[in-house]
């Protein structure tokens, strides 16, 4: 056999062994977008152009398929009217130009969300994603801590095909940025990736001690044919995105995956997790802000890493137009300027640079960047259609049905549990034991949507003190975060 034979044959069994591992989907003519959408988003963070030309066929499939669906949302419509809104606010810009390059981060991601809303629609659909999600997340983290302890750097030549680098000891130096161009964006990455993964890992947890204490063999998954190795995956995986975390130095992905980790406990009832991880974090924040002389005393245990960055000893002396408290203050003051149309999209940092003599990309703050820069209609309209969609999604999380309306559809007693990554070979033995099986899946997918709730809330709270929009990953994977409650919740 040639050397092209060899080839050949394995890139087909590469293409079917991936085949085999991609999730069915309920509707079999969005089978292929849902296909493209799976690969796209499990090499999205590695490889950005290959990841999003999948998503985008993913689109692009679902948006012919289901463009009259699509059309007649009332949500849609409400985004297609913030998206007139914008172009409004960038023809009145200071800069109209850059204004009108900065309606790239908004545009294309309300026709993401309207699309992906629509091709996720169930809640094994959740699952499967956040599989991507961690999955692809572990290289991430490897990257990151070779490029913070070994050194490791990228090949600039190849930037333009990965679209990265790695810059040598992180950027800031001494931070971990792994592929991403800064640590605070890596920050938010890890914080959605830990709690999806936290999610999934609870999720199989409960199922497998459920179906054990049944006496029913050990549950497979797809993606990890080897039982309980997908619990091990997910440790490893839980673990080292909370270690890389802690390597970003990113005080408000600290205190997010601190609260994460309490709403998990809280949600699970594991009243002794909730009391260490609150003893835990009490500690380390009274060694940074509580009195004399426990201060000194705690300072003794806890190292200096933690303490320090939170009452910000690492860097001190910073020049005050670096602070946030001045760029608040000055993004405030153009929001009182023109209320109404904002300065135009990208025309913050212009504009503080020439009073401040200090370049900044934004605020950080991204609900004072967009009054600033796109006025207070068009925030509170853009905040209110993704608050109905949050809204939507607590409201079923709080009625969560035991049995789905689609049960028949879904057949989650049976096959669909296998698309669920949750396979019964087993025929159910009775009507009760059927009825049992069902509600532990249905228990375990209210965790998951859970997750989901959870990580874009953790997302949206970031970004009050910090903007990340401008990274296509990391907006990107809100954006579908966002859909897919939408979708599982219009469904559900």
């Amino acid at each position: 056999m040639n050397i092209n034979n060899r080839l050949k044959l394995a890139a087909k069994l590469t293409a079917e062994n991936l085949k085999s591992r991609l999730q069915k989907h309920p509707e079999l003519r969005l089978q292929i977008p849902w296909n493209f959408a799976q690969v796209g988003m499990l090499i999205f963070p590695l490889i950005p152009i290959l990841g999003a030309l999948g998503l985008f066929l993913g689109l692009a499939g679902t948006c012919k398929l289901k463009f009259r669906q699509i059309s007649r949302r009332p949500l849609n419509r409400g985004f297609a009217i913030l998206s007139a809104l914008l172009v409004i606010t960038a023809v009145f810009a200071h800069n109209r130009i850059e204004a009108f390059i900065g309606l790239y981060n908004f545009l294309p991601f309300f026709i993401l969300f309207a699309a992906f809303s629509s091709l996720i629609q169930t809640l094994p659909q959740l699952r499967q994603l956040s599989w991507m999600i961690v999955i692809s997340s572990i290289p991430v983290i490897i990257l990151g801590l070779g490029q913070q302890f070994l050194g490791w750097s990228g090949i600039e030549q190849l930037q333009p095909v990965f679209g990265w680098v790695l810059a040598p000891q992180g950027n800031p130096p001494g931070r971990m940025a792994s592929v991403f161009m800064y640590a605070n964006i890596l920050a938010c990455y890890l914080t959605i990736a830990f709690i999806l993964a936290l999610g999934l890992w609870m999720a199989e947890v409960s199922c497998q001690l459920a179906v054990v204490s049944r006496h029913h063999l050990p549950i497979p998954n797809p993606l990890f044919p080897i039982p309980y190795s997908q619990i091990l995956f997910l440790s490893f995986a839980v673990i080292g995105n909370a270690v890389a975390l802690i390597f970003t130095n990113s005080r408000n992905a600290w205190g997010l995956a601190v609260i994460a980790v309490l709403a998990f406990a809280f949600y699970g009832g594991y009243k002794k997790l909730l009391a260490a991880v609150l003893s835990v974090a009490s500690t380390i924040f009274l060694s940074a802000f509580g009195p004399e002389p426990l201060r000194q005393s705690l300072r003794r245990i806890v190292p200096s890493f933690f303490w320090a960055r939170l009452t910000d000893e690492m860097f001190p002396n910073r020049p005050t137009a670096t602070l946030r408290k001045t760029q608040w203050e000055f993004a405030w003051s153009m929001t009182q300027q023109r209320p109404w149309t904002g300065w135009g999209l990208r025309n913050f940092t212009p504009l503080y640079q020439a009073q401040m003599q200090e370049w900044l990309g934004h605020p950080h703050s991204l609900i004072l960047m967009l009054t600033a820069e796109t006025g207070i209609p068009a925030t509170l309209l853009l905040f209110g259609l993704v608050g109905w969609v949050l809204a939507r999604g607590v409201l079923l999380l709080a009625n969560w049905p035991l049995f789905s309306a689609d049960i028949k559809h879904e057949k989650i007693a049976t096959q669909e549990v296998a698309e669920n990554a949750l396979v019964f070979n087993q025929k159910p033995i009775s009507n009760s034991t059927s009825q049992v099986v069902c509600q532990d899946v249905r228990a375990a997918d209210r965790l998951i949507f859970f997750s989901y709730l959870l990580a874009f809330a953790a997302y949206t709270l970031f970004n009050t003190v910090d903007v990340t929009l401008f990274d296509f990953r990391l907006n990107t994977t809100s954006w579908l975060l966002l859909a897919a409650i939408c979708g599982v919740s219009q469904r559900e």
